[in-house]
């Protein structure tokens, strides 16, 4: 066996490795963000005024859509790579849009982080697919 014939399979392993990793980080990000968005909507009266009402359904969307990148991310080969792919443009889409509303509204600030750090583990997850 030469250190050719070995190399491919190492290397395969080491990206299954990173694929596994950049996954396990984006889904912990997505499940903070999902946390952050759900009480910061639970903190808000529904019916106030039109500003405080998008705050609340702005959280509500982004944690829901959070939990559904999550459960995407930890089925085991049910999703191909392409819907893996869409699931996380859309939570990246949605959680920087969620912390520019957060960004408007004091006491805030921890859910739009929140959101931010979502939004960029869901783009480095999504550099490392092919």
């Amino acid at each position: 066996m030469t250190t050719t014939d070995t190399t491919p399979s190492t290397t395969s392993q080491q990206e299954l490795i990173r694929f596994l990793e950049d996954r396990f980080a984006c889904a912990q990000a997505c499940t903070a963000c999902a946390r952050a968005c759900a009480l910061r909507a639970s903190l808000v009266e529904p019916g106030g005024d039109e500003e405080t009402e998008l705050l609340r359904r702005r959280g509500i969307m982004c944690a829901e859509v959070c939990d559904a990148t999550c459960r995407v991310l930890s089925e085991q080969n049910t999703q191909d790579e392409a819907g893996i792919r869409t699931q996380l443009e859309w939570c990246l889409s949605v959680c920087l849009d969620t912390a520019h509303v957060f960004d408007r509204h004091p006491g805030a600030a921890q859910a739009a982080d929140a959101c931010r750090t979502c939004a960029k583990a869901c783009g480095e997850f999504i550099a490392t697919l092919k």
